[in-house]
């Protein structure tokens, strides 16, 4: 349970028509809606990247369009310390921080500084991470699906910590926009 009225406090929104996150296009894709969601509703977005090579391809490719609009980008790894990074967000209420694993748990942004959350992809593991591999290597010997027993559950909860940066008072409001059309299109999609 949550002590958050989600009906009414939030709106949620899949972009179903932007391209599968695996795909080239993909890129390209999230920075013309990343950049049409701020030019309509010029509110303060926090984008959770699942990764820092796809962050810091889109603070290189939009850095020259938030400057050209005089709006404060500010990203991990680029901006200072996470404090700081957060205090400027908290100051600046139509800016826009990219941010990646460490911003999906442990922000604390209420009120109307934070009112878009913006999530580009589904917050999968590295299957590749020895860590990772291991553990579904064990399902898998156990006669499990690891994507299923492990992968999915573990995206869910991050998923879920994610989307709580965005409601942290009974007075918040605000949308979720999830940028990974798998959300909508895969079975599992209606787990998440």
């Amino acid at each position: 349970g949550s002590p958050f009225d989600f009906k009414n406090q939030l709106h949620l929104g899949v972009a179903d028509f932007m391209p599968d996150p695996r795909s080239t296009d993909f890129t390209a894709a999230l920075q013309e809606t990343i950049s049409a969601i701020h030019a309509q509703h010029r509110l303060g977005i926090l984008v959770l990247f699942t990764n820092y090579a796809l962050l810091n391809s889109m603070y290189e490719r939009m850095k020259p369009y938030f400057d050209g609009e005089r709006i404060l980008l500010l990203a991990q790894g680029k901006s200072g310390s996470r404090t700081n990074i957060i205090n400027q967000f908290r100051e600046n209420h139509d800016s826009v921080l990219f941010g990646t694993d460490s911003f999906w748990e442990g922000v604390d942004v209420p009120g109307n500084a934070l009112e878009i959350l913006f999530i580009p992809k589904l917050p999968f593991d590295v299957p590749t991470d020895p860590l990772i591999a291991a553990r579904m290597e064990e399902i898998k010997k156990s006669g499990g699906n690891p994507f299923f027993d492990y992968s999915v559950p573990e995206a869910i909860i991050k998923f879920r910590q994610g989307f709580g940066r965005l409601i942290r008072s009974k007075t918040d409001t605000g949308a979720v926009i999830v940028a990974d059309s798998r959300l909508s299109r895969m079975q599992y999609g209606r787990q998440f």
